[in-house]
């Protein structure tokens, strides 16, 4: 199969492709493997598994596979496949086999998809940006300059490239949203508890981190979510399995939903033009779809969610590197200066501080819960500008020594409230400062590639729905799918 063929259809489409006998999984591999190749400058994959998927690709799928013969990659972060490192963009973890297959990885193995590769993260999936030291930046299919986001940067990127039509991605504070919308994909973050993060986790960040993929299309993200929700032995919690699979509730109709929309920042940082174009523009679309829009006051204090996530996200860094520490005795120098600065930060909090911190989560989702009272979704841009470029994320060298010397001497706790430390934080936020409501309110969210820019690049829309809405997103999804179609765009890779 040529590329150009190839890429025409969505991993649905292939299934049935090869279902019907007109294409065989190896036709299909030996494509992706090919684009993959010639795709290398993205740097978007870190491992490839090349023989051990086309010894799978000469077996016949399952006719009831969903996915049979599909090629796909997972995110080299939580999705481990058993004997191949999961190195989550870390130098500590980049030789340690993983034990075994992650629930999610087992499950679409059963789906029938061939996984031929591991897909590029920043260290432990804790920046915006996908610019690990271990690896190498990844490179946006539509700018080779600038970033195609993270954490999931680069699954987002081999899938706006063509080397696959959807990817295995997650989410702990936008991982899956802000690179759907940096490469011109769709991305939805089910719920809390819908998706498990086991067998070795029980949940990431409390609940915050998810599991899922991107993808070009809502049909493959429906059926994604039908092959993964529904709940494991040792969860330890799980959301009801839905009264119909989604790829089936994705085609009802929504009705005349409420939706509120703002284009200011949470935390009170500059927003680009283009990203108040998008939303404005995806308002106006909304409203010629018979959908009620209006412009509504942020549900939520920006500046206090913001600070009580990123205190989590902080401890939950201290908690990997003090483990992999204990367990595979990792040395400093194992990790990269940022995420030994966010450690130190981490250790300098109490325990009374994080479950104070923790306790105000319920406060924001109290508030995320009287604004769905009043309203279906919630609309935001994702990004509240176009992807940047390369480096531009960087911690200021100045910070970056400092850092180096505050954690080795032990004053991290001080360093946390110092003038240059939250200016850095705030500059790093201040790109993405929409996307964290859901993750910790544990809401199910969406990126839709509704909007580019003069200059040809993608900026998605967010929408947030209220508990168990992964439906009805999925349906408005569709519909804008349906009015405003965006597969068609390509990178000028």
């Amino acid at each position: 199969m040529r590329f150009d063929e190839y890429v025409q259809h969505d991993a649905t489409a292939l299934a049935d492709l090869v279902r019907r006998g007109e294409v065989s999984p190896a036709e299909l591999l030996d494509a992706a493997i090919a684009r993959a190749d010639g795709t290398r400058e993205l740097n978007a994959i870190v491992c490839r598994l090349d023989e051990s998927a086309r010894t799978q690709a000469r077996r016949a799928p399952s006719p009831q596979a969903r996915f049979g013969g599909v090629p796909f990659l997972v995110k080299d972060l939580f999705q481990d496949i058993a004997g191949v490192p999961t190195s989550s963009g870390s130098k500590a973890l980049a030789r340690q086999p993983a034990p075994e297959d992650s629930d999610v990885v087992r499950r679409w193995r059963e789906a029938g998809l061939i996984i031929f590769g591991k897909t590029n993260t920043p260290e432990f999936g804790a920046r915006n940006v996908t610019e690990p030291t271990l690896w190498g930046p990844t490179r946006n299919p539509w700018d080779l300059h600038r970033t195609p986001g993270g954490s999931s940067g680069g699954s987002a990127a081999a899938v706006a490239a063509g080397v696959v039509p959807v990817a295995g991605a997650n989410d702990g504070g936008g991982s899956i949203r802000i690179p759907a919308a940096a490469c011109g994909l769709f991305g939805l973050k089910a719920g809390r508890g819908r998706i498990s993060m086991g067998p070795l986790m029980a949940e990431g960040m409390n609940g915050a981190a998810v599991q899922g993929v991107v993808s070009r299309s809502v049909r493959d993200s429906a059926a994604m979510l039908d092959i993964l929700q529904g709940p494991e032995p040792h969860a330890p919690y799980h959301m009801p399995v839905p009264p119909r699979p989604y790829v089936e509730a994705m085609r009802a109709d929504t009705g005349r939903l409420r939706i509120g929309f703002t284009t200011e920042s949470p935390v009170g940082t500059p927003v680009d033009p283009e990203a108040v174009a998008a939303v404005q523009d995806a308002a106006t679309l909304l409203a010629s779809l018979g959908h009620h829009v209006e412009p509504v006051p942020q549900p939520v204090n920006g500046l206090h969610l913001a600070e009580d996530f990123l205190l989590a996200w902080f401890c939950t860094q201290a908690l990997i590197v003090d483990t992999l520490r204990d367990t595979a005795h990792a040395t400093p120098a194992d990790f990269e200066n940022d995420t030994r600065l966010m450690a130190a930060v981490g250790r300098s909090v109490s325990a009374v501080e994080l479950l104070k911190c923790e306790a105000r989560w319920h406060e924001h989702n109290r508030a995320l819960a009287r604004y769905h009272a009043e309203h279906d979704l919630w609309l935001t841009p994702t990004l509240s500008a176009p992807p940047p470029a390369i480096g531009s994320m960087d911690t200021p060298w100045a910070l970056d020594l400092l850092s180096d010397v505050v954690s080795r001497v032990g004053l991290a706790g001080r360093l946390r409230h110092s003038q240059a430390f939250q200016t850095t934080v705030r500059h790093n936020l201040a790109w993405t400062p929409y996307t964290q409501l859901a993750n910790l309110t544990g809401r199910p969210a969406m990126s839709v590639p509704l909007h580019w820019t003069p200059a040809g690049l993608p900026l998605g829309v967010q929408f947030v729905a209220p508990l168990n809405g992964e439906a009805l997103l999925l349906q408005l999804a569709a519909q804008l799918e349906q009015a405003r179609p965006w597969a068609h765009q390509r990178p000028p890779l």
